[in-house]
């Protein structure tokens, strides 16, 4: 027997976890808090199939288990107070995890229906799969293999009386949609409300990133330390107003709303299961305080495929890092780099990377200069880290033949030598492989209290209520940018963190880079001169790799997807900034000429 939908709005949904680590109250805080109707949280970052596709290697739960230790806190005030709780938990095993909530219920003496969510799960994989990105295919053997699942199966989860639903590979945003559809009884058609629901779900699947965390003007959040976890008011047209607590700290603005709005995102289109949401439609205001309220998303039809996490292993890693102080930096990294390959040949390791990053010279860090990206400082002084990672197929030449090499060089190398890294053994890392699938060969089940439920692909027919596939929305606000008339090189020369903010993070191998300015005024400005050429000059760190420019003009905002600049991926990648999340603020600090 199914629950009722199409109850009268507004849905109030809660985050408390943007990832696989998020700090352990938040379930507890956000349900004893104020009132709310679906409590959700995101565990699946892409890197953290890898970490589950280990921790299942060595025997352990493929599944989040400090999801338990929350729903031990819980449960009993959820299930007393009709707190429906949806989670992507369940990692590799949704169905070990829901076992696990249900074992738990019985221990608290509670009576709970459990649901999870399978179908995700592709492997054995039947050809090898290519690569979205490069056209690449695969040739090593996949360890995990997942389906991107959208919010309809949630939905008949919940439908089906299920009071906590455990999901595994889900989009993050389906956590929002999914309670949505169930709530508002949207059917596949109802695209601007599918698309709304996307949006929300975006800006709080991260938790306090919505609400102020990792905020480029972090010094207006008040009380950071104590930051509350956001929450979506969700309306049945698909609007939405983000807020938090009474009481909490934090801050949620149109600014972190936008913050987060650019996190890990590439086209305007914004591909899903269950919706394409045009992001370059997104109305925001700020209706109160820490109330921002969301309109004007428009939807189209899904894609006919749904987006694959595939994952094997890519060999042995090895990292030793040196600090490296006072004058001549780089003819001492230099030094140190010879002594080491002389006692371990560079060419035996299939591959290295070296990375000199530069602290600051004379306390100081960052660049300036009438060149924009071009650093007036002196070379030969300062503070760097000499960070050098050697991967193999073989965890014996990556391991303590390679650490113990550098240690030995310690009395035999540049002044000043010392490390931040012991000798130590490799460790595996895995590699993220992003492909697709036919949405239609993808099969989710929900099963609830041993009731099975198949939930096949169901395409939006008939008339839609969004807009069709391909076109631009109608009136989609600020299509036209007024064009800048003024010389992009005029103008008091300061750190363009000044008058734009900035958030960025990675995309399987790329990485994401959005910024935007705070007064609507300057945006011609930015969309002028911050061109993708322009990028490379002020960040020459992204070289010569292929840079996608998206313009956000009703965010005030621009977004950068830089191909290729994380390798293989955050698992894979040796970069000191290995998921990019710097990035923005390395931009912000950089010098530049901006008009009054």
């Amino acid at each position: 027997m199914t629950e009722q939908a199409g109850r009268p709005g507004p849905i109030r949904i809660a985050n408390c976890g943007g990832f696989y680590g998020d700090r352990l109250s938040a379930a507890k805080e956000m349900v004893e808090g104020g009132p709310i109707d679906v409590l959700t949280g995101d565990w699946l970052a892409e890197l953290t199939m890898s970490i589950l596709a280990g921790n299942r290697l060595k025997g352990r739960p493929g599944y989040a288990r400090t999801f338990l230790t929350q729903m031990e806190q819980v449960l009993g005030t959820c299930l007393d107070g009709g707190v429906k709780v949806v989670a992507n938990a369940g990692g590799l095993d949704p169905a070990g995890c829901a076992e696990a909530v249900s074992a738990l219920a019985d221990r608290l003496g509670l009576r709970a229906a459990v649901a999870h969510v399978t179908g995700d799960d592709l492997m054995p994989l039947a050809e090898p799969p290519v690569n979205a990105d490069t056209g690449e295919t695969l040739r090593a053997a996949p360890l995990t293999a997942n389906a991107y699942l959208g919010g309809r199966p949630i939905a008949v989860a919940l439908e089906h009386g299920a009071d906590v639903v455990m999901t595994g590979r889900v989009t993050d945003a389906a956590l929002v949609t999914g309670p949505g559809m169930w709530w508002f009884g949207w059917d596949p058609g109802d695209l601007d409300a599918l698309a709304g629901s996307v949006v929300a779900g975006h800006v709080i699947e991260c938790g306090c990133q919505a609400t102020g965390g990792n905020y480029a003007f972090f010094e207006e959040v008040p009380d950071l330390a104590h930051c509350g976890f956001p929450i979506a008011e969700l309306y049945a047209d698909g609007s939405s107003v983000i807020t938090k607590h009474p009481g909490t700290g934090g801050l949620v603005s149109t600014g972190t709303v936008t913050a987060q709005l650019l996190y890990e995102i590439a086209s305007p289109r914004y591909l899903g299961p269950d919706v394409t949401a045009r992001f370059d439609t997104i109305l925001l205001e700020q209706e109160g305080p820490d109330r921002v309220r969301i309109t004007g998303v428009r939807g189209e039809p899904p894609p006919d495929t749904l987006k694959v996490a595939v994952t094997y292993l890519g060999g042995y890693r090895n990292t030793m890092t040196l600090v490296l102080t006072g004058l001549d930096i780089a003819a001492k990294a230099r030094i140190a780099q010879e002594a080491i390959w002389a006692r371990v040949p560079r060419e035996s390791f299939e591959q290295v990377h070296v990375e000199l990053t530069r602290l600051g010279v004379g306390g100081e860090s960052g660049s300036r200069g009438s060149g924009h990206g071009e650093a007036s400082r002196r070379d030969d002084a300062g503070t760097a880290l000499l960070r050098i990672t050697v991967m193999d197929s073989d965890p014996r030449k990556a391991g303590r033949a390679f650490s113990s090499a550098v240690v030995e060089t310690g009395l035999a190398s540049y002044p000043g030598f010392y490390g931040l890294t012991p000798p130590g053994d490799a460790s595996p890392y895995g590699v993220y492989w992003p492909s697709s699938v036919d949405a239609r060969a993808v099969l989710p089940v929900v099963t609830v209290d041993g009731v099975r439920v198949e939930v096949p692909h169901t395409p939006p027919s008939g008339p839609l209520l969004g807009e069709q596939a391909g076109g631009p929305p109608a009136e989609a606000p600020g299509d036209a940018v007024p064009p800048y008339a003024g010389d992009l090189e005029a103008g008091a020369v300061m750190p363009l963190g000044r008058v734009a903010g900035a958030r960025s993070g990675d995309k399987g191998g790329d990485a994401n880079l959005g910024v935007w300015v705070r007064d609507p005024a300057r945006y011609p400005w930015l969309a002028a001169f911050l061109t993708a050429e322009r990028l490379r000059e002020l960040l020459p760190e992204v070289g010569d790799l292929p840079i996608e420019r998206f313009a956000l003009p009703n965010l005030n905002a621009l977004n950068f997807v830089v191909h290729g600049l994380l390798g293989r991926g955050v698992a894979a990648s040796p970069l000191l900034d290995a998921q990019a999340k710097a990035l923005g603020e390395r931009l912000r600090a950089v010098y530049v000429p901006i008009p009054p």
